[in-house]
């Protein structure tokens, strides 16, 4: 298979200011066949990006972190999707006792979607408490919104559940059993770190601080972001998800994750998921509708076909200097479009 035209596909997106750097992977099953790394970690005297440049992998954290430490959870009898928000917070609004953990995996439960925590709270302890609070923004269990809020209502619940922090659960459940050692949060600052927004306030970049302005507030541990991880992690998490599972989740609850509960609506939502299947989506135009993954807004993703094993992981920097800056997304579509096809032999 040749791969000459991805490496090219992000060497012009970078020149035409896509962003500044990418790291790819593309593999099929336990296997990578191609990755390309490009691009340096801060436009000002950074280093070239290599396949162990940490990456904030933004909401991407949803589903490397807390969805997995969920379904591990399920298995374990821990927890179960019909699990509500009174069973595991005191004093819940009589509007919210019976969201369940399957509504704010599946962004059904009609919370606010974003919640500026850093200005509502008084300390970040409060965070729970200002998002039970808050009025409801539609009706539960009708159409998805995506609520950075429900993952940080479910890192609560995971926290309750295993009397552990999030970072620890991530650690000890997902990262350490896949092998992922350079994985976690608040990483150790380190010149080999990809840049995101530069601060206003600040006029500097921030490189291993998380991105995320609620997650930031949060002490950079969240279940809505503040993973920060490297290229070589991130394929062991991807043979993993194309695998179904493998050496994580038996089957069975991956077949589950990955199922639409949402349909009919303008956003497919598995299990902390998003599924292809819709115009625009950022697949492209050739992963199957059944295909699933995630995104994270600095620029990162992952997109797995589980028919046939193909996944493709994308982390780049689209936010640094700045978040006004939408060019990646096209080449994201056709970056997939492309992988998917010589991956599927058709262009070999």
């Amino acid at each position: 298979m040749d791969f000459r035209a991805i490496d090219r596909m992000i060497e012009e997106a970078i020149e035409n200011g896509a962003f500044p750097s990418a790291c790819v992977a593309i593999g099929r099953g336990d296997r990578v066949y191609h990755t390309v790394c490009r691009g340096v970690t801060h436009m000002e005297n950074g280093i070239p990006v290599n396949e162990d440049t940490l990456y904030d992998m933004a909401s991407l954290t949803k589903v490397m972190g807390p969805t997995m430490v969920l379904l591990q959870a399920i298995e374990q009898g821990k927890i179960t999707l019909e699990d509500t928000l009174k069973d595991y917070f005191e004093n819940v609004p009589e509007d919210k006792k019976d969201i369940t953990v399957r509504r704010l995996m599946t962004h059904t439960a009609a919370l606010n979607p974003s919640i500026p925590l850093y200005e509502c709270c008084k300390e970040p302890e409060d965070a729970v408490r200002v998002i039970l609070d808050a009025p409801l923004e539609g009706e539960i269990g009708k159409a998805p919104r995506y609520s950075c809020m429900s993952y940080v209502l479910l890192a609560g619940i995971l926290e309750k559940a295993y009397g552990k922090k999030l970072d620890v659960l991530c650690k000890e459940m997902v990262f350490d059993k896949l092998g992922m050692t350079s994985t976690g949060y608040c990483p150790e600052y380190s010149e080999n770190i990809a840049a995101t927004e530069v601060d206003k306030e600040t006029g500097k970049a921030w490189q291993g601080i998380v991105h995320d302005e609620n997650a930031r507030y949060l002490r950079g541990v969240s279940g809505n972001a503040g993973i920060f991880s490297t290229l070589k992690d991130c394929e062991k998490f991807a043979m993993m998800l194309a695998q179904m599972g493998k050496g994580l989740l038996g089957r069975a609850m991956m077949e589950k994750a990955i199922r639409n509960y949402t349909p009919g609506y303008d956003a497919n939502r598995g299990l902390g998921f998003h599924l292809s299947g819709l115009e625009g989506s950022y697949f492209g135009d050739v992963f199957p509708d059944e295909s699933f993954g995630h995104t994270g807004f600095t620029g990162t993703s992952m997109a797995v076909d589980p028919h046939t094993g193909i996944f493709v992981v994308i982390l780049a920097n689209r936010v640094h200097p700045t978040r006004e800056n939408f060019g990646m997304f096209r080449v994201r579509r056709a970056l997939h479009n492309l992988a998917y096809t010589i991956m599927n032999g058709e262009n070999a």
